[in-house]
């Protein structure tokens, strides 16, 4: 009977978009900023994503504090893997697996401390008095139902009253991201800005 495990438990969720499950962790398994992999060799510094990608049904891997976001290849049924998937996650955890380097997070946890990054190659100081709102109406008002579908969203750059963001997890390639952009973010922002925000695109949409 191996020793100091951890007690895990993990449940599977559905998401809007039918090609991502979002596998839902007791506890933090991350934290700083969240993490997206496209494919294995983005993944080098998350052993967790690594094991991940050697089943073959695994296309892209979504990791953030509390949950992982799994986009699956057409070839199977999420009802013939969810099973597999869920205690493989929860077996890897409860053993102490590391699910990202440390060099890859300490970094961030400094600077964080425990709050979700929400800029995209931008920083903080580095946005003027109208992005820095946008960062705050999408931190407060997006980030938490965004999160509780299995993905994330971040802001990338605003000029011409076009609000560019990018969409991770679940979100990204969701059928609906689209209308959601455009009816719930978009109308928000005009709402909230108005005359300043005209338009909201996702640069990975």
């Amino acid at each position: 009977m191996r020793e100091n495990k951890v007690p895990t438990t993990v449940y599977a969720e559905s998401t809007p978009n039918p090609g991502v499950m979002k596998f839902v962790v007791n506890r933090a398994i991350l934290y700083g900023d969240s993490q997206e992999f496209m494919n294995i060799d983005e993944a080098k510094n998350a052993p967790l994503a690594v094991k991940l990608f050697h089943f073959p049904f695994v296309k892209e891997v979504f990791i953030a504090k509390n949950f992982v976001s799994l986009t699956k290849y057409d070839m199977m049924e999420w009802d013939d893997i969810v099973m597999e998937i869920r205690e493989f996650i929860r077996e890897y955890l409860a053993d102490g697996g590391v699910v990202v380097e440390e060099s890859q997070t300490a970094e961030v946890q400094q600077e964080a401390q425990g709050t979700t990054e929400i800029t995209e190659g931008v920083e903080p100081e580095q946005l003027g008095e109208v992005e820095t709102r946008i960062v705050e109406i999408l931190e407060e008002y997006v980030a938490p139902a965004v999160e509780s579908d299995g993905g994330n969203i971040k802001f990338v750059s605003f000029e011409d009253g076009k609000v560019s963001v990018l969409l991770q997890g679940a979100c990204s390639g969701c059928p609906s991201s689209t209308v959601t952009l455009k009816q719930g973010i978009e109308s928000m922002l005009k709402q909230m800005l108005p005359t300043l925000v005209k338009e909201v695109i996702a640069i990975n949409g």
